[in-house]
C-alpha cells in the first residue's frame, strides 16, 4: 500500500491528511481526533503551513504528538511562503525569511525538525540559489530532513533541479500541484517532469473544493459553512456552473459503481501516472471516515474511461491555478 517518497526510499500512505481546516472551521479538539484517527488508519503523512489558520494548524498538530507521543510514526510536512507580518522580509522564498519561518514553524509545531519543508509558492524575482542556499543550511543544521515545492511552474522545477545539480544544493523531493479531475493541467507538463526526474506528487484540491463532491448545486447559492460563502475571493472563484454540470455528471459515474463522489474523486486522483499521495483536507470525523477505504482500492479502466470523457486528459474546466499568478491560461465558461 505504501508508495516512496520521490528518491528519498521514504515510504508514505497513498492517501495524505491536510491541515488547512485544523483549528478553523474544524475545532482543536476534532482536530486532533481526525489526526488520531488518520493514524490509526495508516496515514503517515501530515501536511500543513504556517499561513493556515495564521499558524493555528501547525500549533494543533504539534498538541496532539506532545500528548499522544506519535511523533516517530509520521512524516509532518509544513510550508513558508506566505507573508507572516506587515514588514518587507515577512514573505517570499528570501534567505532571511525561510530561515525566520522555519524556526518559527520549529516552535509551533514543539518539534526538533520538519521531515519535508515546502516553498508554498514560486518567488521568481528572488534568485533560486538564494532560495535553495537557505533550504541546504536548514537540512544540514538538521532542522529539515527533505525539501520541497508546491504550486511551481515545470520550468522553475526544472531550473531548481539543475541548481542543486550544479551547486550541491539540497534537492527537491516533492512539488505539491493543484490537481483534480476539474483542472488536469499538470499532466502536460508537471508530471512528466516529476516522473523523469524523481519528484513526488503530493496534489491539493484533489475534490475540487467539494464541487466533485456534489457540495455545490448553484454556482451563484453556496452553502453558509464553505469557504466560498465563508471568505469568497479565490474560493468562490472555483465554483461556476461549468464545473458544477461536470460535477452533477460525476456523481452519476460514482453511484453506478457503488461509490460516493467523494470516494471517487480521491480514487481518480490516487491511481493517476506520477501521483504519490493526494492531501485530503477533512473538516469532520465522518468526512475521514468515509475516504479511508480508498486507501485499499483500486481505480478500474472503465472508471478511468469514464472520468476522461468528462474532462479529457490535459484539460480544464474549472481553474484551480487562480493562486498561481505565472498561470495565463483562461478557462472560458462556455
Amino acid at each position: 500500500m505504501y508508495r516512496t517518497l520521490g528518491r528519498t526510499g521514504v515510504k508514505v500512505s497513498p492517501l495524505a491528511l491536510g491541515g488547512a481546516n485544523f483549528g478553523r472551521p474544524a475545532s482543536p479538539q476534532d482536530s486532533m481526533a481526525i489526526i488520531n484517527r488518520a493514524l490509526d488508519a495508516g496515514i503517515n503523512l501530515i501536511d500543513t503551513s504556517n499561513s493556515y489558520n495564521e499558524g493555528g494548524s501547525e500549533r494543533i498538530i504539534g498538541q496532539v504528538f506532545r500528548e499522544n507521543g506519535r511523533r516517530h510514526e509520521v512524516l509532518i510536512a509544513t510550508k513558508g511562503h506566505y507573508p507572516t507580518g506587515p514588514g518587507p522580509n515577512d514573505g517570499g522564498n528570501s534567505r532571511l525569511h525561510i530561515m525566520r519561518a522555519c524556526e518559527e514553524s520549529l516552535r509551533r509545531l514543539q518539534m526538533n525538525h520538519i521531515d519535508l519543508y515546502q516553498l508554498h509558492r514560486p518567488s521568481p524575482e528572488i534568485p533560486i540559489e538564494e532560495t535553495l542556499s537557505a533550504l541546504t543550511a536548514l537540512v544540514r543544521q538538521g532542522k529539515v530532513c527533505y525539501v520541497g515545492c508546491s504550486t511551481f511552474p515545470a520550468w522553475q522545477i526544472m531550473e531548481a533541479i539543475m541548481m542543486s545539480e550544479l551547486k550541491g544544493y539540497v534537492r527537491f523531493v516533492s512539488e505539491q500541484p493543484p490537481y483534480n479531475l476539474l483542472d488536469r493541467r499538470i499532466e502536460n507538463e508537471r508530471v512528466p517532469l516529476c516522473q523523469k526526474y524523481g519528484l513526488a506528487l503530493l496534489p491539493w484540491g484533489p475534490m475540487g473544493m467539494g464541487v466533485l463532491a456534489g457540495r455545490y448545486t448553484d454556482a451563484q447559492k453556496y452553502p453558509a459553512d464553505s469557504r466560498a460563502a465563508l471568505i469568497g475571493g479565490i474560493y468562490a472563484e472555483r465554483v461556476t456552473a461549468r464545473g458544477i454540470e461536470v460535477g452533477r455528471h460525476f456523481a452519476q459515474i460514482a453511484q453506478a459503481a457503488g461509490l460516493s463522489p467523494a470516494q471517487l474523486s480521491l480514487l481518480w486522483i490516487k491511481d493517476q501516472p506520477g501521483i504519490t499521495a493526494p492531501l485530503v483536507g477533512v473538516r469532520t470525523m465522518a468526512q475521514l471516515e468515509e475516504v479511508l477505504p480508498v486507501m485499499e482500492m483500486v481505480l478500474s479502466e472503465e472508471l478511468r474511461q469514464a472520468c476522461d470523457e468528462l474532462v479529457p486528459p490535459g484539460t480544464a474546466v474549472v481553474n484551480f491555478h487562480n493562486t498561481a499568478p505565472w498561470m495565463k491560461m483562461k478557462i472560458s465558461e462556455q
